[in-house]
């Protein structure tokens, strides 16, 4: 019973190790996408502003503005995709103390 309990406590520990890498790796996805949405509202602005003085300038702008906001997107949808393929957090944890719990139950 003793050994029971210590391997699911390493097996939870491993599976905590896990989950805090995930939310390390979240945060720098959503890190990258606040960059890139700052970026493309600061040339969206520029590009407004300067809008008035010559052509040459303002298709600049607005290249740099779409290059920008087309990073956002892009990082936005990989974010979302890194978020669909992750897996329930401690599932193999909760997956043990089932199995677990099956063979505690008195069989009939």
């Amino acid at each position: 019973m003793l050994a029971a309990l210590q391997g699911r406590i390493q097996l939870f520990s491993a599976e905590l190790q896990e989950e805090k890498l995930r939310l390390i790796q979240s945060f720098a996805w959503i890190s990258a996408a606040i960059f890139a949405g700052a970026m493309a509202l600061a040339f969206a602005s520029l590009t407004f502003v300067y809008s008035m003085n010559g052509y040459a300038r303002l298709a600049a702008l607005a290249g740099l503005t779409l290059l920008y906001a087309g990073g956002f997107i892009a990082i936005v949808v990989m974010f979302r995709r890194h978020l669909a393929r992750q897996p329930r957090p401690f599932a193999d944890t909760l997956d043990e103390l089932t199995t677990d719990r099956s063979c505690f139950r008195p069989k009939n």
